[in-house]
């Protein structure tokens, strides 16, 4: 299953190697990314590829939460449909 993962909110150190080292653990495959930082502003975008009969979205979310909660940034997921069906004009 593919899913989008945004992570936002001030910039400050670690925030990648967290976000990056939480999806690992979960065994979840980044397959595109985009970030960058704008006034001291950190945005992320991640395309990433999981196993859902292994983990759920909720799973992974609850997952990120301490992640977010520690780095001062907001993160949320949702699976690649709903995200193209939103943002599709």
């Amino acid at each position: 299953m593919y899913a989008i993962m945004t992570v936002t909110g001030a910039d400050s150190t670690g925030i990648i190697a967290a976000v990056t080292t939480t999806l690992a653990e979960l065994d979840i495959n980044i397959v595109d990314v985009s970030q960058t930082l704008m006034s001291g502003y950190f945005t992320m975008i991640l395309r990433v590829e999981f196993d859902d009969a292994a983990v759920t979205i909720p799973e992974i979310q609850e997952r990120m939460n301490p992640v977010a909660e520690a780095k001062q940034q907001s993160i949320r997921i949702q699976s690649e449909s709903l995200f193209t069906a939103m943002n599709e004009i």
